[in-house]
């Protein structure tokens, strides 16, 4: 299962919804934000919103947890309740991210989503939680020309403060995650607050936004993120391809170039910013930049996958074969590389290869459309198998 953090790359646009390792010192961020060059929002932009509980969500703490109550601890009663698969039967679906009554009204979200939603009713429930950063390999995905790293975060929920402490019970934290336990062992995790996690679901919307063409929605989003937490390096990456996707590109520049002296290595800014400076035709001035990003990125994402796509377009599948094998290897559960893989083996007449790497894309979707999509055509290609 992927997760809900995004950074986006699209032509160098990278954006990043996870949290950052070491927080920087961040000097004032005045004269970073134009709101005289965007639209009011179209929709409502209220970090308040993350973690509220709706009338129907109280109906449902007040019912079927409560009954679960009687019979076990409270945090334990809540996971129940929520995840056990006998009472709400979530789905992970990544299409956006929603608010914590959304995910409760949809059934689904991706990782964010969820999160969001348990810890609304831990809060209400007085349990302690406690938020964490999963440190791991980045995943990318791309919509059209941008890209998006993922990154994942997981909740904690442990009992009552005052039973703890004063009863002296022990905190007896029990971890929510919506990955499966093999991929997490091993992994560095590091607490964060909730202002930074608002932050980040903010700064996820703020993406999303942008990605569905709503860049006036996108600037606002991005805004807020960095008004509920102005160390979050992430979303002023956002902002400033904002600001280039709208046409501001003095504006873009100096918010990208704030957050390279914040972190002078990240990799998503550091393209933005070469992207940025090459479409502008200052190539003296990005090729300093392109050399240090070719050092700590040799092999830039999808490399394989769209040299795949170019050999295809030749007629060469076996050479598309092998190159998306390559890409394989770097990142074994991305969907689309599997449905490449997929039309390689099947225009090689390799048909249960082809069925393979089709379920596989299948299982590894991270949206029901997704899902939806590459069951019809694993089911065609099955029936077409049976002629």
């Amino acid at each position: 299962m992927t997760t809900w953090l995004k950074r986006w790359t699209g032509l160098g646009l990278l954006l990043w919804l996870a949290g950052c390792a070491v927080a920087p010192a961040v000097p004032p961020n005045e004269g970073l934000f134009e709101d005289a060059l965007f639209a009011p929002p179209s929709e409502r932009i209220d970090a308040t919103e993350a973690l509220a509980m709706s009338p129907a969500m109280q109906a449902y703490l007040g019912q079927e947890i409560a009954v679960a109550m009687q019979r076990r601890e409270p945090h334990r009663a809540l996971l129940d309740a929520l995840y056990s698969g006998r009472q709400l039967k979530l789905r992970y679906d990544a299409t956006r991210t929603l608010n914590a009554a959304e995910a409760f009204e949809e059934r689904a979200g991706n990782c964010m989503s969820l999160v969001l939603m348990t810890a609304a009713f831990a809060r209400e429930m007085g349990l302690q939680v406690r938020y964490q950063s999963v440190h791991a390999a980045p995943v990318w995905s791309r919509q059209g020309n941008l890209q998006f790293t993922i990154g994942h975060i997981n909740i904690s929920v442990g009992k009552p403060l005052v039973r703890a402490l004063v009863a002296g019970e022990g905190n007896d934290w029990l971890t929510v995650d919506f990955l499966p336990r093999e991929q997490m062992r091993g992994q560095r995790h590091e607490v964060i607050d909730e202002a930074t996690l608002v932050a980040m679901y903010m700064n996820n919307r703020a993406a999303e936004a942008l990605s569905a063409g709503r860049r006036d929605d996108a600037y606002w989003w991005a805004r807020a993120a960095i008004a509920r937490d102005r160390q979050l390096l992430i979303a002023y990456n956002t902002l400033g391809v904002v600001y280039q996707r709208h046409g501001h590109a003095a504006q873009a520049e100096r918010v990208l170039r704030f957050a390279l002296a914040l972190e002078p290595a990240n990799l998503h800014v550091m393209g933005n910013l070469v992207q940025l400076l090459l479409t502008q035709g200052r190539t003296a001035e990005a090729q300093p930049l392109q050399a240090q990003l070719a050092r700590l990125q040799p092999e830039p994402p999808f490399k394989y996958l769209d040299l795949g796509l170019v050999a295809m377009q030749q007629g060469d599948f076996r050479a598309a074969r092998r190159l998306f094998e390559r890409e394989l290897q770097r990142d074994p559960d991305y969907a689309e590389l599997h449905f490449w893989l997929a039309v390689a083996h099947y225009r090689l007449g390799e048909m249960d290869q082809a069925a393979r790497h089709l379920d596989t894309a299948r299982a590894n979707s991270t949206t029901l459309a997704e899902r939806r999509l590459y069951a019809a055509k694993l089911a065609r290609l099955k029936a077409e198998s049976l002629h």
